[in-house]
């Protein structure tokens, strides 16, 4: 979990790269670009606004060989090590970026560097480095009097709503690539800034592996019970996934089984599945790790509990609630109708 609340600008050094395939060069300030109190609050919005409404994916800097050879490691190092360098090092950064500039389909734009301090990251204070990009520019209109007349003036900018992409690097787990939140409005150029620019692989910690195999049990949910049981059983059987997970800080694979499976034969069906798509999920060989709170509260969020059915009616189930669903949803055959049917039991209807 991040906190921005309390962040500082230490310095930002403004500059504006271009495309490389269109010749269009790149222009680096000499000197820090200094922020009025007026602007300071707005421009703290326009760049952390993003990461507070993002989910919480990290990234980390990696590199085939070794992280010595990652450019954006090595200049993060560099600040980290010694922050007034931030501006100098800045147009590094820039030149960096104009350099992987070359798909037809980036655009110019201007990029802000950053040394941020009074962040809080796992309940850690450390200091950061923020870099943004701005790309899309609006129309916005100005007025001004003249004489008896008011008129309106078309100007060309920057919406201070919108911030194209982003990154924190957090000066934290330095060792493994610090950890890193990236934000990417627009999805015609994603390789560009993650892969290009940044050089990143993700994070796997205990918020990574909360969430992917949570991802897996969907996966398996929707792939093995749901066809060997039924609609019911698979919103039940991830009710109690998410619930094990909400109640335990250690993940163990066995208890995990033992606690969400009702049907045992289902245990080396699960297995099974594992081998098959554990891959794809980075869990093959994952049995236990350490639960992330955070990462399970999201992941509730993600998960549906209504059964659809053919004839145009939900049922939704109460995940807080999920013995309601044991105790008093039945689920059986029509042989008059040839149809299946959910027998639901109540005392009365509650108002809405």
């Amino acid at each position: 979990m991040i906190n921005l609340y309390n962040t500082q600008i230490e310095s930002l050094s403004l500059h504006r790269v271009g495309n490389k395939s269109r010749n269009e060069g790149v222009f680096l300030s000499e000197k820090p670009t200094t922020v009025s109190d007026e602007l300071m609050p707005l421009i703290k919005e326009f760049f952390f606004k993003p990461f507070r409404e993002k989910e919480e994916n990290y990234y980390r800097f990696a590199h085939e060989v070794d992280l010595e050879y990652n450019d954006m490691y090595k200049l993060a190092t560099e600040i980290f090590t010694n922050p007034d360098s931030a501006p100098e090092v800045s147009k590094k950064i820039t030149q960096l970026l104009y350099d992987q500039s070359n798909h037809p389909h980036i655009k110019n734009g201007e990029v802000y560097v950053t040394y941020l301090t009074h962040l809080t990251i796992d309940n850690n204070p450390v200091d950061a480095i923020g870099i943004f990009k701005s790309e899309v520019q609006s129309d916005f209109l100005q007025f001004e009097e003249k004489g008896t007349t008011l008129e309106m003036l078309l100007q060309h900018g920057i919406s201070l709503n919108r911030l194209d992409k982003g990154c924190l690097i957090f000066n934290y787990k330095k060792e493994e690539g610090y950890k890193i939140l990236s934000v990417d409005s627009n999805r015609y150029d994603a390789r560009y800034w993650l892969e290009h620019f940044l050089s990143v692989d993700a994070f796997e910690d205990e918020n990574f592996m909360t969430k992917k195999y949570l991802k897996f049990c969907q996966g398996f949910a929707k792939d093995v019970v749901f066809p060997a049981e039924d609609k019911k059983e698979e919103v039940m059987f991830m009710n109690r996934s998410v619930n094990y997970f909400a109640k335990n800080d250690e993940f163990e694979e066995t208890n995990f089984l033992n606690e969400v499976l009702d049907n045992p034969e289902l245990i080396p069906e699960f297995k099974n599945y594992k081998v098959d798509k554990g891959a794809k999920y980075s869990i093959e060989d994952v049995t236990n790790f350490p639960i992330a709170n955070a990462a399970v509260t999201d992941a509730r969020k993600g998960i549906k509990n209504v059964i659809n059915l053919d004839t145009n009616i939900q049922i939704k189930l109460d995940f807080i609630n999920p013995e309601s669903a044991e105790k008093f949803v039945e689920k059986g055959w029509d042989e008059e109708k040839q149809m299946y049917y959910y027998l639901v039991y109540f005392n009365k209807e509650q108002k809405s």
